[in-house]
């Protein structure tokens, strides 16, 4: 399958070193500040993917290069810095096109790569994919990226191809490899059809059996699998890295008040988060965002904690995600310096909890508890005579107001919490959007 390289970014034991290049453009607040910080994330990502940083560059310009983003004498030396100490990688911070690789990689002396952190985040994500779906997704978004930037190879994708087997009389490289991409492209996104199909159908079953869906979101390496694993041991790989996790993973969990709830472990977030990768985990993201219940974990010791909850806030609405279902909770309390001033979010409660010694995590577990008491919803159900038996559920889980039986069967006015909405979906034709007064609990 065609992609910008096929050679892999990091192989061998040692770590590979590279160059990391960012740009500031001059007169913006705090831009150059911005700059080193969004590098030092490019570092952890670098980490994250077996590599080393050699170097590190930032320019400060007007504009960005349209030719090579830089300007040609910090190309010059970047290209110095390659040869002194035999790098063979370089990794820009801006998102690159493909006639800008192509330049600095003819303009960097020697046998130099150069990727740009969505690259770079792919490579993550194709090394930590382990399910089927999360391979799909992968590739999906590896092809997007890579596709309109085909032409960017140089003259080897240009030439004549003939016209035996796969490509047509006449036909380029260029343009077979092109085809052959879209196909690609077009098999993935029905095979995601389908398993997102298969995941509606999961999850209706789950809300057919009344628990309550809760999703621990949040920045990447927050400790939202930490989160889980010491709520449910569920086993999942917590490692101090970047994207550790990408897969979804959900467990049962019993509150102490005795109610069952599903608890979901989701992809991390970041700065910069390619748009590629947006599209192509959606049915993931709004798994979790179709969650009944967000936690939002931050990890509250990060200098960058308030930038990171702005990040992560700004993606959830996007997914169509609301603050008033949502805790905040701070986590790695344990390593809080002194004096901190924890951020708020309007209209979101906030516990601060240790993943890591357990410290807070009753405190959370009682939000929980109190937030799905307070979100009960008053529901008319429209229930068939053939059903009427639902009518003894209904008062043993729910608050019933008001019974008025028809021709056809009965109609309900109950109030019922998340659990009680999904077990009893089949009969409710619309919700209203007022929550339970917590007076009439």
């Amino acid at each position: 399958m065609p992609v910008l390289n096929t050679e892999p970014l990091f192989a061998g034991n040692e770590p590979t070193p590279a160059v990391l290049v960012g740009t500031c453009l001059k007169g913006e607040n705090g831009a150059y500040r911005d700059s080193e910080i969004s590098l030092d994330e490019l570092e952890r990502l670098l980490e994250t993917a077996g590599g080393c940083v050699y170097a590190r560059m930032i320019q400060n310009v007007e504009a960005r290069n349209s030719k090579t983003v830089i300007g040609s004498g910090k190309v010059k030396e970047l290209s110095d810095l390659c040869q002194s100490g035999e790098v063979r990688l370089v990794i820009f911070d801006d998102e690159l096109t493909p006639i800008q690789i192509r330049n600095l990689e003819d303009e960097i002396e020697g046998d130099v790569r150069v990727i740009d952190r969505t690259m770079l985040i792919l490579d993550i994500f194709a090394l930590h994919a382990t399910s089927a779906e999360g391979k799909i997704q992968v590739e999906l978004a590896q092809l997007k990226y890579s596709i309109p930037r085909l032409t960017g190879q140089g003259k080897n994708l240009s030439r004549q191809g003939g016209g035996i087997g796969t490509r047509g009389p006449g036909e380029t490289k260029l343009e077979t490899d092109s085809r052959m991409a879209r196909q690609r492209e077009q098999l993935l996104r029905e095979k995601l059809e389908k398993i997102a199909k298969n995941r509606q159908t999961m999850r209706k079953s789950r809300e057919r059996n009344g628990l309550p869906r809760i999703s621990i979101v949040g920045y990447t390496n927050a400790g939202k699998s930490s989160l889980l694993n010491a709520l449910t041991d569920a086993g999942i790989l917590a490692e101090d890295k970047l994207f550790a996790t990408l897969d979804p993973t959900t467990r049962k969990y019993e509150l102490p008040s005795g109610e069952a709830v599903l608890l979901t472990d989701t992809v991390g977030f970041i700065r910069k988060l390619p748009h590629h990768l947006i599209e192509a985990f959606r049915t993931t993201l709004e798994e979790a965002t179709d969650a009944d219940l967000l936690i939002l974990l931050l990890d509250i010791s990060d200098p960058e904690a308030e930038w990171k909850l702005e990040v992560s806030t700004q993606l959830l609405t996007e997914l169509g995600a609301r603050s008033e279902d949502m805790i905040l909770v701070y986590n790695k309390i344990d390593a809080l310096p002194e004096g901190t001033v924890l951020p708020r979010l309007s209209g979101t409660e906030t516990v601060s909890v240790s993943a890591k010694t357990g410290e807070g995590i009753p405190d959370l577990l009682e939000a929980v508890s109190s937030w799905l008491r307070k979100h009960k919803r008053k529901v008319r159900l429209h229930i068939p005579a053939k059903d009427l038996g639902v009518l003894n559920q209904l008062y043993r889980v729910g608050q019933v107001e008001n019974v008025e039986y028809t021709e056809n069967g009965a109609e309900a006015d109950v109030i019922l919490d998340a659990a009680g909405q999904g077990k009893f979906r089949d009969y409710i034709p619309e919700m209203t959007e007022q929550p339970e007064d917590e007076s009439e609990e």
